[in-house]
């Protein structure tokens, strides 16, 4: 039987994995993510291939990385949070390092699509995922395929503004949605009730090192499971802004359901509850439009490396 490498270029972490057609991972290999990105990231990613590739018979290699996929698939147009990678056209370069042809895949679409096929999506034709982290990415699957546009870079969720001439992003923009709805907006709406309110806010300052500045997306989440009132009141606000994004997106796309994941979905029903409250709330023809279906990733931090083989599977 032949298999699938998928690949997950992280901050921190280059993952690989083998990945039989059942979206099952045989065998894993890592390397640090090099600071420098660039050639350095590359060859990073053609050992973990090489390494799989000793133990396996290989016919496809898929690559999840954070930033804008040409429509082709072949190339890195941007990407803002790894140096050296711009306009690289990754399938030549590795392709020459490995000996076959590699399909590159925005992260957050090919989470999706692992989820759709294997995961929480699986058996829906008609689904969004958005991954809530230090910002909000998006995947989107349409009639059972994934959707990514005339220029392959549809779904970047984040970056829909919601509040005009609001907080500065990152891409440099004002008022997007991951300013609002994402893990870092999760620890500033914490350290905002905090810094109002310190008194009591006594317990959740415990966990860290007792200021505001050193406290953690972990210590937030920790204090909600204990019941803290600052908390899950950041929670709630997070929870508030992620529900009315749901339900304009809902209202656009129809999707079933709505797969969240990252790294804030560690809080569980803590932010989902509120989360499917709010887009109720906020769903427009409310009681009358349908609402889709809010559950949690099942894939974890394989969702990327899954979907990113089986996409290159073709």
């Amino acid at each position: 039987m032949a298999y699938s490498i998928g690949v997950d270029v992280g901050g921190t972490k280059v993952l690989g994995g083998v990945v039989d057609a059942d979206g099952n991972v045989l065998a894993h290999a890592r390397r640090e993510t090099p600071i420098q990105g660039g050639v350095e990231l590359t060859q990073a990613i053609a050992d973990v291939a090489r390494e799989l590739m000793d133990d396996f018979a290989i016919e496809s290699v898929g690559i999840s990385a954070a930033g804008f996929v040409s429509s082709d698939r072949k190339t890195m147009l941007a990407t803002p949070n790894i140096a050296g990678w711009n306009g690289v056209n990754l399938d030549r370069e590795l392709s020459a390092l490995i000996g076959l042809s590699v399909v590159i895949e925005n992260d957050a679409n090919a989470a999706a699509w692992g989820e759709a096929r294997f995961g929480a999506g699986r058996g829906e034709d008609h689904l969004m995922l958005l991954t809530i982290g230090t910002g909000i990415g998006g995947g989107i699957v349409v009639d059972g395929e994934l959707y990514r546009g005339a220029f392959g870079i549809a779904a970047e969720f984040g970056h829909m503004r919601v509040v005009p001439e609001g907080h500065l992003c990152g891409c440099g923009a004002r008022g997007c949605f991951e300013q609002y709805a994402s893990g870092n907006a999760l620890l500033r709406h914490a350290r905002e009730a905090v810094s109002a309110s310190p008194e009591v806010a006594r317990n959740l300052l415990s966990l860290g090192d007792g200021t505001v500045a050193g406290m953690t997306g972990k210590h937030i989440t920790d204090a909600a499971r204990e019941g803290d009132a600052v908390a899950l009141a950041a929670f709630n606000t997070t929870a508030q802004w992620l529900g009315a994004g749901i339900a304009s997106l809902s209202v656009l796309l129809d999707p079933a359901c709505v797969i969240i994941g990252g790294g804030v979905i560690d809080a569980g029903e803590i932010l989902l509850a509120p989360t499917r409250a709010a887009v109720e709330r906020y769903m427009p023809f409310a009681g009358k439009h349908p609402t889709p279906r809010i559950i949690a990733a099942q894939l974890g931090n394989e969702a990327g490396l899954v979907g990113a083989a089986d996409l290159a599977r073709g």
